[in-house]
């Protein structure tokens, strides 16, 4: 991949106000230019087709004619380049959305135009320029994608929906989250930034770091604090004390993570997945750790093992499932009733 694009040398190369501003200056009525910068939020919140029409005193069916008459109009100027505006702001465009994967959000590639965090009416530019640029394609916004733009060579709308359709697909069919490189692997893309680039135009699809998968899963996209701790245990593979755990949390990238350490700790006791292995010693369930005392387990053990055994064997099997002191485990064995010894330091269950 090529080193990625100085923002600050795109914007000096476009000036968008002015670009939108001579597009609109092609536009001879003024009833037009009413609705297109309304349609497209130019210079104001985006309204609807019924709103527009309350406004000029026709049907919401005769804007949606009268706009899609105008921009066929603009669209044609600019293929013949009666608008120098478009043709170099293209440019622009698609040598910036090149370095992001050949398709972005708008928001991300207004962004990253801007250099900073864009308003609704700079996206709004962007997005108005795309929408007549030939070399461009624009993904309208709905329940499962975002509002994006890319090089028209990628593929129209269509394609490049079907193209996003196909990763979200993968990641469901594969059950858990992917990293971009086994998404990669899994799809004909050339690079996985190409992956990543449509990814993130799916409202399907989360991402945590390098892993990628559906937006309803909080390893990916942890919304509350019970699914910030799974992801920290996860991450970390191991067991860890509440207050590490609280730790990791406020040092994470997640989104809301300025927790106590004593509400981390009340998470851990309610949720099932989370299991008490020691001393405020928390692991996962799914690594095989199961709820109970420490009499429990070395029951657990004894009716596992269908035979008696000494008891250097109980405390290694209880240690394999349970962080506490070995004379924590000797004086459970030796003062509960259902354990009864058979010989020498070897016990059995006492099933009676």
């Amino acid at each position: 991949m090529t080193d990625p694009i100085d923002a600050n040398d795109a914007k000096q190369s476009i000036d968008l106000q002015a670009g939108v501003a001579d597009v609109l200056s092609l536009i001879e009525q003024e009833r037009e230019k009413e609705i297109i910068t309304r349609r497209f939020g130019l210079y104001d919140r985006r309204e609807t087709l019924e709103q527009i029409g309350e406004l000029l005193g026709i049907t919401r069916e005769r804007v949606r004619q009268l706009e899609k008459a105008i921009l066929v109009r603009l669209k044609l100027a600019a293929e013949e380049g009666k608008t120098e505006a478009v043709s170099s702001i293209e440019r622009v465009f698609v040598r910036t959305l090149s370095e992001m994967g050949r398709v972005a959000r708008v928001q991300d590639l207004a962004d990253l135009l801007y250099g900073r965090a864009t308003n609704q009416q700079e996206r709004s530019h962007v997005a108005f320029i795309a929408t007549l640029a030939p070399g461009l394609t624009v993904v309208d916004e709905n329940d499962n994608y975002h509002h994006a733009i890319a090089i028209a060579d990628y593929g129209d709308e269509k394609k490049i929906r079907s193209h996003i359709d196909s990763i979200v697909k993968t990641i469901k069919e594969h059950g858990q989250p992917m990293s971009l490189d086994q998404l990669h692997d899994a799809l004909s893309y050339e690079h996985p930034d190409h992956v990543r680039a449509l990814a993130s135009v799916s409202k399907q699809l989360a991402h945590l770091k390098d892993s990628w998968g559906l937006a309803k899963w909080p390893t990916v996209n942890p919304k509350n604090i019970r699914d910030k701790i799974y992801v920290i245990l996860a991450e970390n593979k191991k067991p860890l004390h509440f207050s590490d755990i609280a730790k990791a949390i406020k040092a994470s990238s997640f989104k809301r993570k300025d927790v106590t350490t004593q509400a981390i700790h009340n998470e851990l006791i309610k949720d099932k997945r989370f299991v008490l292995i020691g001393r405020g010693i928390y692991a996962l369930d799914n690594w095989g750790y199961s709820k109970g005392t420490v009499s429990d387990i070395i029951a657990s053990v004894l009716k596992d093992a269908k035979e008696p055994l000494h008891r250097d064997e109980i405390v290694k099997r209880v240690l394999k499932s349970r962080q506490v002191k070995e004379t924590t485990i000797l004086l459970n064995l030796q003062s509960k009733p259902q354990f009864k010894r058979v010989a020498k330091a070897t016990y059995t269950l006492d099933l009676g």
